[in-house]
């Protein structure tokens, strides 16, 4: 382990962060700003009439120089506190720079697996605890790093690196996948962490969410994600399909609510993500929102948006803390999206939707032995912002080919709507595995009352092929690359609704979308085209949006930013009404969430990370 340290500034980290977060107007302390996710700045410098001035201001190249071969994608959000602006990079260090400049202040390496956390969490330190920036690694480690000097911290865990995997995985399951790229949480002393796991197979590392004493690194409390007997939800796993479960974890980004002392737990899907016939019932509580008491992880409510999971659907955006007036009553709310392109607004002390929810019929599956709920929970508002189906008459045909292509496609798949499973034959798939919404979640104006987030349509043909039968479930079933051969029955994919000639998508546009929903009303205010092809541009077909994955910054002057679109631009948005204000061309694509701070020269910055490069830009 090597650990580099450039004393060419001044670190005075001060405990500014308690129950939550004690904000500074100039810093970005939490990924989401605030810990419960608004992502919303109070700066006005940069504002409607001068953003079209934007200047780069500097970057920070994180590739090492001994580093060869294909760029390494990063999706990781900084934190800027006290004047020091902290990131993760894809090459296994963790880097602090000088926020105006960009200027290194330290760096510390490690040698764990190289995949970079998509954010890090900082805690202020306390008794002889030094101020702390924790981060995740993709085997399993959570590694404390002292945020003054870039060097572990010895009296957390074992010298600074606790072993998130003990205790994770049953009997011969020890190959089993388990790591951590989302953001840790903090509220008070204690560290939030969840899971990365495998999606396929039914046995592996359990999804379990844990607190840990954020100076010692001694766990605090477990809270099952697949409840065990004598636990609340456990009636919801059949046929013992709860024992050795892997899945049901929350690999996005906890939310917390510091007035209440609440953590917020947004729990992916059960594994198998495709099968369900050995996990009959709803599955409490995977693909649920669940309320807990942050210092004891006991339950106050929990909120289930899709039974039996068959789809991969849960729940990457963090939840978001808003407040809704509604019939002259201030509800303390918050917002959850899910990759369904469905908005739940959940009054924030009970779980209850506050516009409505019904359950509603949905299809049924064909595949023997599957377990298929009868219904899934739609809110009556806002309407579901996701394509959920593919008509003939949506077919792309901007070429002969293109629609040739498309027209193959087609011709043989079952298309049933939302929430329709994978049948035996060709089955349209919408949305697709990356939603819809996902992990990188939405932004919030309380001054406007409006909700952002991003969504993209890309969906796919499947069909569910049958398997030799297996006597029960296999122990090989463990890999995160997906080795399910041994399922009764797994999931194979037809062909993705993308023309790989030409990258073009078969159903008509918008690809992506970006909007803004009223949280007073649940209606939609604004939705925009998210995104460019610059190959239909240059045949006339405009407006047509893209992929897009990352989320928004909404600032205080009415400015909403975002990079997220897979055509590498950076966009400044007037929040008010959707009006793009700038934007330029970054180095890669900013598959990451960008932040914005005031430095100590009296200049707001907006930053990205690009790949491998940071990106800052200011006013001349």
């Amino acid at each position: 382990m090597r650990i580099k340290t450039i004393l060419t500034r001044s670190l005075i980290v001060l405990p500014a962060l308690a129950a939550g977060i004690a904000l500074a107007q100039n810093d970005w302390p939490v990924y989401g700003r605030d810990p419960g996710a608004q992502r919303y700045s109070p700066l006005t410098q940069i504002n409607p009439g001068n953003v079209s001035q934007l200047v780069e201001a500097w970057r920070y190249q994180t590739r090492p120089a001994s580093e060869t071969g294909k760029a390494k994608e990063s999706k990781s959000t900084p934190l800027m506190v006290n004047d020091v602006l902290y990131f993760a990079t894809p090459y296994q260090s963790l880097i602090a720079v000088e926020p105006e400049t960009g200027k290194k202040i330290w760096s510390f390496d490690h040698q764990h697996a190289p995949r970079t956390s998509r954010g890090i969490a900082y805690w202020p330190g306390a008794r002889n605890a030094p101020p702390t920036i924790f981060f995740g690694t993709e085997d399993g480690f959570l590694i404390g790093v002292n945020a003054r000097t870039g060097k572990l911290v010895p009296g957390f865990a074992k010298e600074g690196e606790l072993d998130l995997k003990q205790g994770m995985k049953g009997d011969g399951l020890e190959n089993a996948p388990y790591g951590l790229n989302g953001a840790p949480a903090i509220y008070k002393n204690l560290v939030f962490t969840g899971s990365h796991l495998q999606d396929y197979g039914s046995y592996g590392g359990r999804g379990d969410i844990r607190a840990w004493d954020a100076a010692t690194g001694k766990i605090i409390w477990t809270f099952h994600t697949v409840p065990q007997p004598g636990e609340p939800g456990h009636e919801t796993w059949l046929d013992d399909g709860w024992k050795n479960r892997s899945g049901a974890n929350v690999w996005s980004t906890f939310s917390v609510d510091p007035q209440t002392g609440t953590l917020l737990m947004p729990i992916g899907s059960p594994s198998d993500d495709r099968y369900g016939g050995d996990r009959p019932g709803a599955n409490l509580f995977g693909n649920s929102l669940v309320a807990v008491d942050a210092m004891t992880g006991k339950v106050k409510w929990y909120f289930q948006a899709v039974h039996h999971d068959l789809w991969d659907y849960d729940l990457p955006p963090q939840p978001t803390l808003v407040d809704v007036i509604k019939d002259g009553q201030k509800i303390p709310a918050l917002i959850q999206g899910s990759k369904m392109g469905l908005i739940f607004i959940l009054d924030r002390r009970t779980g209850k939707p506050i516009f409505g929810l019904e359950e509603r019929p949905v299809p049924k599956g064909d595949v023997p032995g599957e377990w298929y709920s009868p219904t899934q929970p739609f809110p009556l508002k806002p309407p579901q912002l996701a394509r959920a189906t593919w008509k003939k008459d949506e077919i792309t045909r901007f070429t002969p080919e293109q629609g040739n292509y498309c027209e193959e496609l087609f011709k043989n798949a079952q298309n049933d709507g939302p929430y329709a499973p994978v049948r035996l034959t060709d089955t349209v798939v919408f949305p697709g595995p990356d939603g819809g919404f996902n992990w990188g979640g939405g932004s919030y104006d309380p001054k406007l009352g409006y909700y952002f987030i991003n969504s993209h349509d890309r969906g796919g043909v499947q069909k569910m092929v049958a398997q030799v039968p297996a006597k029960e479930r296999p122990k090989g079933q463990i890999s995160g690359a997906g080795d399910p051969s041994q399922m009764p029955f797994i999931r194979q994919n037809v062909g993705p609704i993308t023309n790989p000639a030409t990258g073009w998508p078969c159903q008509s546009p918008p690809w992506g979308e970006l909007f803004a929903i009223n949280v007073n009303t649940a209606e939609v205010a604004w939705r925009i085209p998210f995104g460019r092809v610059e190959s239909l541009e240059k045949i006339g077909v405009m407006n047509t949006g893209s992929y897009n994955i990352g989320g928004s910054v909404a600032t205080a002057s009415g400015l909403l930013f975002i990079g997220a679109t897979d055509d590498q631009r950076f966009h400044a948005y007037e929040s008010k009404n959707g009006k793009l204000l700038w934007e330029t061309k970054l180095p890669a694509n900013g598959y990451a969430n960008p932040i914005t701070y005031l430095g100590k020269d009296g200049k707001q910055y907006v930053v990205i990370v690009a790949q491998e490069t940071v990106v800052a830009y200011r006013l001349p």
